[in-house]
């Protein structure tokens, strides 16, 4: 029980920091992705696709 709560704050972790850093990268272009709870949620469950979805939603709308 104790690994399984510890790997899922990890991904939560390693999820923040991704939307953070995506953020600071893309901040030169003027894209910014919201970091809240559908987001860190969605790059939580998807990983490396959820950010990549996250950007093509964003330059979609």
């Amino acid at each position: 029980m104790k690994k399984k709560v510890l790997k899922v704050l990890s991904k939560l972790c390693f999820a923040f920091v991704s939307v953070y850093g995506l953020n600071l990268i893309l901040s030169g272009i003027n894209i910014f992705i919201p970091i809240n709870l559908i987001t860190i949620a969605l790059v939580t469950i998807l990983g490396s696709p959820g950010i990549l979805g996250l950007v093509a939603v964003y330059l979609l709308i």
